[in-house]
């Protein structure tokens, strides 16, 4: 059962080359984590910049509010209740499948 040196040394070098290997396979996961984590902030981004863009477009006078004006003003429309009923239908709208979907098209 006693081994000799140069199999010890052997098995050695295998593990330190194995666990190297392990090493640059969790980099290069760490690696793609972070990339898709940074596409889909790079995706809110983008939507949030664009609706806000959206929001200035058909009100622009909304420009000169402060930050927190602007987003009173949103509260108090997210309340009316005209709104919360659009914003309910566009929701329902967008999850119902396309009749071309359940048909099978």
């Amino acid at each position: 059962m006693d081994k000799s040196l140069e199999e010890l040394q052997k098995e050695y070098e295998d593990g330190t080359a194995r666990l190297e290997q392990e090493k640059r396979k969790l980099r290069r996961l760490e690696n793609r984590k972070a990339y898709l984590e940074s596409g889909s902030r790079k995706q809110r981004n983008h939507r949030l910049i664009t609706r806000g863009a959206a929001v200035e477009s058909v009100m622009p006078e909304v420009k000169i509010l402060t930050e927190q004006e602007f987003y009173s003003l949103m509260e108090r429309i997210s309340e009316w209740q005209p709104v919360q009923n659009m914003v309910r239908l566009f929701v329902e709208r967008q999850s119902q499948p396309l009749a071309s979907e359940k048909d099978g098209d």
